[in-house]
């Protein structure tokens, strides 16, 4: 799969990134390169390979589960720019 100048205007349009002119062809470029290299992933034998979450078997310690802060929520609402009955306000995202 390969991504022309007019797919990565269009991704950086929906990511509401701002990127100039000038730097569209290199960014086509490195998204290919990137690309390439997944394609090349793809081509590695994995089959009998047992998924890794990790190379060192550790236990993580674990604490217990008991609410140390909260149930203010006047003052976790006092950081927000905007609040009304209690929660958050933010901006639509969804059309």
């Amino acid at each position: 799969m390969a991504i022309d100048a007019a797919t990565v205007r269009k991704v950086a349009r929906l990511a509401r990134i701002a990127e100039p002119e000038e730097r569209i062809e290199p960014l086509v470029q490195e998204l290919n390169g990137i690309l390439q290299w997944i394609e090349q992933l793809a081509e590695v034998d994995t089959d009998g390979v047992e998924p890794l979450t990790s190379v060192v078997h550790a236990t993580l310690p674990l604490r217990d589960d008991v609410v140390t802060d909260g149930g203010d929520a006047a003052r976790v609402l006092s950081n927000a720019p905007k609040s009304t009955d209690g929660f958050y306000v933010v901006p639509k995202v969804v059309e």
